[in-house]
């Protein structure tokens, strides 16, 4: 399918792996024109470096999402490089404190609000008015499962993607007369290095495998995920990238799930 985005200029945030740099593969090969950004210069640059058969059509920036004036001097960069966005797609995250409520202190509830809902608040609120003035344009946070399906032992997490959910489907009513649509996607349990660092941690506190550690937790925890088995980046990308398209040109303040049935619920 064409998804009609030749030349469009996109933003991918945390594209150094996972999702956002699948997502970004996704658009590339789609003809739009990607800005990756992450935190860790060496890992953008590899993840770029990844990228480099579509040429031109390649920037890099890093940028720390949980910094003001870093999220600035991104703007900065990505317009001097493509102009105004058209396609800002919000992957940046991280799983934070974990353990029961109890259990977790202050700096890491600040920290993982900080990361996984004000960072897209930063990025959003930087790139806004060039996405506002091109008549059509679209942003997509991803957000996860477990902002409708929060679990007991990561409620920073899951309680910042339920506010991710919130200020999209805010964002979405605000801005759809101007042509700028605002969509979300959840995933659950996909393979990239946030769930490879959970499943090293269950292997080591369980004694067992690594395989046998996603076995495990998918049994005692993820019961609902009838394929029984980690997700792949690129079967998050390929619906990104459909939202990002004309193709979706009357969806706007959804939820996409990609979860394999993880949520319980209709």
């Amino acid at each position: 399918m064409d998804l009609n985005i030749r030349n469009r200029k996109a933003l991918v945030t945390g594209a150094d792996s996972g999702i956002g740099f699948a997502t970004a593969r996704a658009l590339l090969a789609e003809g739009a024109e990607v800005v990756l950004t992450d935190k860790d210069p060496d890992t953008l640059r590899d993840a770029a470096d990844r990228l480099s058969e579509h040429g031109d059509r390649v920037h890099g920036f890093d940028a720390d999402v949980t910094d003001a004036e870093a999220v600035d001097r991104l703007r900065r960069s990505v317009e001097d490089a493509v102009g105004d966005l058209d396609i800002l797609v919000h992957s940046a995250g991280i799983h934070g404190a974990g353990g029961l409520f109890h259990e977790i202190n202050q700096e890491g509830w600040d920290h993982t609000i900080d990361v996984n809902l004000m960072g897209p608040v930063r990025i959003t609120r930087a790139f806004l008015p060039g996405l506002r003035r091109g008549g059509w344009g679209r942003i997509v946070f991803i957000a996860s499962e477990d902002a409708v399906q929060p679990y007991d032992d990561e409620l920073p997490y899951c309680a910042a993607k339920a506010g991710l959910l919130s200020l999209a489907k805010g964002l979405s009513r605000t801005y759809a007369s101007e042509g700028l649509l605002v969509n979300t996607v959840s995933p659950a349990f996909i393979a990239t290095p946030m769930t490879d660092e959970m499943m090293t941690e269950r292997s080591e506190s369980l004694g067992v495998s690594f395989d046998e550690a996603i076995r495990s937790f998918l049994a005692d925890q993820r019961p609902f995920m009838e394929l029984g088995r980690r997700g792949r980046p690129e079967e998050v990308a390929q619906v990104v990238a459909f939202l990002c398209s004309d193709a979706a040109s009357f969806v706007n303040g959804s939820n996409y799930r990609v979860d394999a049935g993880s949520i319980a619920t209709i």
